[in-house]
């Protein structure tokens, strides 16, 4: 592990990492996009609608399996990094059984509130029979969804960045292919959609606990870990939940870009949904790349590598801002043409080129955010971590929109996420400041 983590060159180690994960973003991109193709050719309005209404409880699942898997590996690389392999093991299982205790109750309190929570979600007497179709597969296999983020991330705290995109890929690929069986062939509707989803994610806890199991050194899912200390427990949930949180910070962005927009029409919305898609794809591939850095940073911190933990940064700022830079100016460049793919709607087509061409302007900035909290994330900086979380889409977005919409309307709106990209990016660069000067002072050891 050492010759990948502190002796490979930085970009080749980084690569190593980061280009598996940013693949498996880019198979998580085909399969929404193919999900939502095949459950909308069933040309049933009803039913579509029923099963977007239960896409909060997708991103719900995917927030609590965050708590253990990226909390998890953000302590496991730094225990590997001070060479504590008895204590990462054991981190290591606990997290597992911890999703999966996690899952369960979290499964049974859903059933059990089955029409409060879709009355909650927006169901009406047309569309609630097929939300809840989806919503009682979903729910019943949770488990299997939240605890696929444990191994998924926990593999990549050894390297094993490509056993982990294998894992991912393979439960999404049997999804795309028997999402047509189940829909189409076996007219099971909305439940078939959902059977898909939990098959798919059921097969990838079995790769992914393969490798654990059979590739990993360090790692392990037996029983050991059951009881932990209360500084390990900490550590996981201090970065865990605001990991988690960032990840029901996108809904919830979503929603107020949504609302302020809901005076000024259906085309105001429809055009924001289909820029936020395109959108997406530069997102994914910055997401790809920063996780996938996660425990190169980890573990150098870890290690006490501060020198190579700076180059580590230098160059992961360098690939996002890069990368941000190239696909946006694309983007920008063809933005009515690629909103024209999805709606043939003049108003559309203008104020979905115009919202995706001002996302797209700061995207270099979310680049950097992303930089700044895998590094918090990885050096246990709670504070910052927080902070990142509950900034971009959160705090600062809601501020923006408050006070200037008022003022400025519709354009306001459409600058609102910009604007707050902006203030998060002036924040993580005041932590990142303190860090540095925080671990200064920390004397480079030797690596072995």
């Amino acid at each position: 592990m050492d010759d990948l983590f502190l002796k490979a060159p930085v970009p080749k180690a980084y690569f190593k990492l980061a280009l598996p994960v940013v693949l498996g973003m880019v198979a998580s991109m085909i399969y929404n996009l193919a999900d939502t193709f095949f459950i909308a050719k069933t040309q049933n309005a009803n039913l579509v609608a029923g099963v977007t209404i239960c896409t909060p409880l997708f991103s719900l699942m995917l927030a609590l399996g965050d708590i253990f898997g990226l909390g998890g590996s953000a302590l496991i690389s730094r225990l590997l990094g001070q060479q504590k392999h008895n204590a990462a093991r054991q981190a290591s299982s606990f997290c597992f059984y911890a999703a999966l205790l996690v899952g369960a109750i979290v499964s049974l309190l859903m059933l059990l509130n089955e029409n409060f929570i879709l009355r909650l979600l927006g169901t009406t007497g047309a569309t609630y029979q097929y939300a809840a179709d989806f919503y009682r597969v979903m729910v019943a296999g949770s488990v299997l969804i939240i605890v696929s983020l444990i191994p998924g991330n926990l593999l990549r705290t050894e390297g094993l960045a490509l056993e982990s995109m294998i894992g991912t890929m393979v439960g999404t690929i049997l999804t795309i292919m028997l999402d047509p069986i189940f829909i189409f062939k076996l007219q099971l509707g909305a439940t078939g959609a959902a059977l898909a989803t939990v098959i798919g994610y059921a097969f990838s806890d079995l790769v992914l606990v393969y490798y654990v199991c059979y590739r990993a050194k360090f790692l392990t899912i037996k029983p050991i870990g059951l009881k932990v200390n209360r500084a390990t427990f900490s550590s996981i949930l201090v970065i865990g939940i605001p990991a988690s949180i960032t990840n029901l910070m996108q809904s919830f962005g979503t929603a107020l870009l949504n609302n302020a927009l809901a005076n000024y029409g259906a085309a105001a919305i429809a055009a924001l949904g289909i820029a936020l898609k395109v959108y997406l794809i530069v997102m994914l591939v910055m997401v790809g790349f920063a996780f996938g850095a996660q425990p190169l940073l980890g573990y150098n911190y870890g290690a006490k590598q501060m020198h190579r933990l700076e180059s580590v940064i230098r160059f992961d700022l360098l690939i996002e801002v890069v990368a941000a830079f190239s696909l946006s100016l694309f983007l920008i460049a063809v933005a009515p043409a690629i909103v024209g793919c999805f709606m043939q709607n003049a108003i559309v087509i203008r104020d979905g080129a115009q919202i995706l061409r001002c996302l797209l302007l700061t995207t270099p900035f979310v680049g950097a955010i992303l930089v700044f909290t895998t590094l918090f994330q990885s050096a246990g900086q709670a504070l910052g971590a927080f902070s990142m979380s509950i900034s971009r889409q959160g705090v600062l977005l809601l501020m923006v929109l408050l006070v200037a919409v008022p003022i400025w309307g519709y354009p306001a709106i459409i600058w609102a996420q910009p604007a707050a990209d902006v203030g998060t990016f002036l924040i993580g660069g005041l932590f990142y400041r303190r860090f540095k000067q925080k671990n200064k002072k920390i004397i480079t050891k030797k690596p072995g």
